[in-house]
């Protein structure tokens, strides 16, 4: 049960769910890529866009449980379109592998969701010395983004529909480190804190989809940026947490936090929805626009943000 279901501008609550916000929209011309979307909310992601016509290509780490959520969905609505792709986010090689697979496709690309991430792992680096978490939560979509951009302004220009880029953050963002973004320290173990550098990469999220945003419109390319808060979920993200603190989640949950349904249902509407057509640089949570922090709102950290991405990824 979700209490706090006061219905918004946009005619929806928190207690939405991605049925009920994309009900009658024909997304039968679209392409979209949901990233992670073999569990939780990239998964009810995908059943929902696939319900809706759209062609769905599942980007997944896990290539066993992607194709269970792909059978489930199949089964449930025998003429949905979905692909399963391997991508590992944490790994810029396996982007560019993921990005090569689907350019032999020769699909067009209207919807980008970056939806996979990780949360509090414990201090790791990726593969390519990141810090684990701002490699798989923003490195990652980061590079995975630029490689696609091309692809979403050809589609964009040849079909003459908005493309959409949907970076899935969090409220947590206002919460990272004091200094927003530890540019000199991403790597540094002193001072390291697993749950404000999660923090630290959905503040990441919403800058990139706030800077994108303003080149895309400096370049008058009619493809929208936006980012969003899906709600508190217990999802699959809680994975690296102790059975204990999962399951106070689960028992509270059912009162207080939102199911994985409600959970899909931002990034639905922010990818579907024709009253988010023209809106960029936007932050929404639950189906409304909602309010970033003035840092992540911050154009010349942002900008900053975008150089220190660009300089790790080549």
């Amino acid at each position: 049960m979700w209490f706090f279901n006061r219905i918004r501008p946009s005619g929806f609550s928190s207690s939405s769910t991605a049925e009920e916000v994309t009900q009658g929209i024909d997304g039968t011309q679209l392409t979209a890529i949901v990233t992670g979307a073999s569990s939780g909310i990239g998964a009810e992601t995908t059943r929902v866009l696939a319900l809706r016509g759209v062609h769905v290509v599942m980007g997944v780490r896990n290539m066993v449980a992607g194709a269970s959520v792909k059978e489930t969905i199949i089964k449930g609505n025998p003429i949905a379109k979905v692909d399963l792709m391997e991508l590992d986010l944490s790994s810029m090689s396996s982007v560019k592998k993921f990005i090569s697979e689907f350019n032999s496709t020769g699909l067009p690309l209207n919807i980008l969701i970056n939806n996979a991430g990780t949360m509090e792992t414990g201090f790791m680096l990726s593969e390519d010395n990141i810090e684990l978490q701002f490699a798989t939560n923003h490195i990652g979509p980061f590079l995975l983004t630029n490689l696609l951009l091309d692809t979403m302004k050809r589609t964009a220009k040849q079909s003459d529909v908005e493309g959409r880029i949907v970076n899935v953050s969090s409220d947590g963002h206002q919460f990272s480190y004091h200094e927003g973004i530890r540019f000199d320290k991403i790597n540094d173990k002193s001072g390291y804190n697993g749950l404000t550098a999660y923090q630290q990469s959905k503040l990441a999220n919403v800058l990139h989809a706030n800077e994108l945003a303003r080149r895309l419109k400096e370049d008058r390319v009619q493809i929208s940026s936006n980012s969003l808060h899906p709600g508190v979920i217990a999802t699959d993200i809680l994975r690296h947490y102790s059975t204990t603190i999962k399951g106070i989640f689960e028992v509270i949950g059912k009162y207080f936090l939102k199911n994985i349904q409600q959970g899909a249902a931002t990034t639905c509407y922010v990818a579907l929805h024709p009253q988010v057509k023209g809106l960029t640089g936007k932050y929404f949570r639950d189906c409304n626009i909602g309010n970033a922090s003035t840092l992540a709102k911050d154009t010349a950290f942002a900008k900053r943000l975008w150089d220190f991405s660009m300089s790790l990824i080549n």
